[in-house]
């Protein structure tokens, strides 16, 4: 018996082994998602080989893409230019759409992200921020801006912060959840309570992509009519400065992971603009076709993935080099990106 142990000890412990290594990297599978908007799909990608490993259809007019926190499940946008009033969702398991959100009476769902396990998204035909909860499958907040084209969107992770910006009144807003103690005369029965604040920071017109450093202290935005970038404070919560970037056109503005670069797309030039940070000056302009779209930046900061819509292809980016290394094809008129991470 003591032999029969012996010789099945070391087959059992290699079975083990390979139990748990298998589990561990099923557990921490990565996937690229990427939009086409004249195919209408979902692209799911391998971001190791660049194999496209399946298409998804979704909506006519798909523009951004957000994973769920376990990675599992895809929200996508269908904007209609303000009109339209669905997000899509799509099981990235088994490659299959589920039930459409119908995010009415709010239209023009356009940027969306997954926050404390809540879907957010901007409604830029209802000048609108919004959430959604997918365990009750409800709209259970919503809070205008006021402003024209609630465009693009952040949330902190903690959800207390919102900063979207506002194409058409070149604005930035910034949304504060905030407890509010009672005043000295309210009855001793009274609780603290929770409301919503907004403080809106002039930008440039056509003010839209943007990007928050990784240490949370200021938030970059590019505008599309005067190449511009507002640069602003989340502590003070006002403008900084304003740099001449002369990006005109600028659609997507995404920090490197480091935050040490600036990387803004032009959709009327298809120019990449890398810009220093710290300096705030130019680092090296690439043009990478004739219109340069949605950014996305690999957490390991290797590299970028830009949308070139106009070329139909997807631009990689080494971020030691700022060269182009490869082109990924996901469909027509690529644009939104998003990473999904199998927890």
């Amino acid at each position: 018996m003591r032999l029969h142990k012996l010789m099945h000890t070391p087959v059992l412990t290699l079975i083990l082994c390979f139990v748990v290594t298998v589990g561990s990297h099923a557990q921490g599978k990565r996937f690229l998602l990427a939009l086409s908007k004249a195919d209408h799909t979902l692209a799911i990608v391998d971001p190791t080989t660049l194999k496209v490993l399946g298409r998804v259809p979704v909506g006519i007019d798909p523009h951004e893409v957000v994973a769920s926190s376990d990675g599992k499940v895809a929200y996508i946008a269908i904007y209609g230019g303000g009109t339209l009033h669905e997000i899509n969702v799509i099981d990235i398991v088994n490659k299959k759409a589920l039930p459409t959100i119908d995010t009415r009476p709010l239209f023009g769902p356009h940027d969306v992200t997954y926050v404390q396990d809540k879907l957010w998204f901007t409604a830029e035909g209802s000048k609108a921020v919004a959430r959604y909860d997918p365990a009750t499958k409800k709209l259970d907040w919503a809070m205008g801006t006021g402003q024209d084209r609630t465009h693009m969107l952040h949330v902190t992770a903690d959800a207390r912060k919102i900063y979207t910006t506002n194409m058409s009144s070149g604005t930035v807003s910034i949304l504060s959840d905030t407890v509010i103690q009672p005043s000295p005369n309210a009855p001793p029965t009274a609780k603290p309570r929770t409301d919503w604040f907004q403080k809106v920071i002039p930008a440039s017109i056509g003010a839209e992509g943007f990007d928050v450093l990784p240490d949370g202290s200021k938030l970059w935005t590019a505008a599309s009519s005067d190449g511009s970038i507002t640069v602003v404070n989340l502590k003070t919560k006002s403008q900084e400065a304003k740099i001449d970037a002369k990006a005109l056109g600028a659609n997507r503005l995404k920090f490197t992971p480091d935050g040490k670069y600036a990387f803004v797309s032009s959709l009327s030039t298809g120019d990449l603009y890398i810009i220093e940070v710290s300096g705030q000056k130019l680092t090296k302009k690439l043009n990478l076709g004739r219109g340069a779209a949605g950014i996305l930046m690999d957490p390991d900061g290797s590299r970028a993935f830009v949308a070139c819509s106009a070329d139909n292809y997807i631009a990689i980016v080494d971020l030691k080099t700022f060269e182009v290394t490869s082109k990924l094809d996901v469909g027509g008129i690529p644009d939104g990106m998003a990473w999904s991470l199998m927890k």
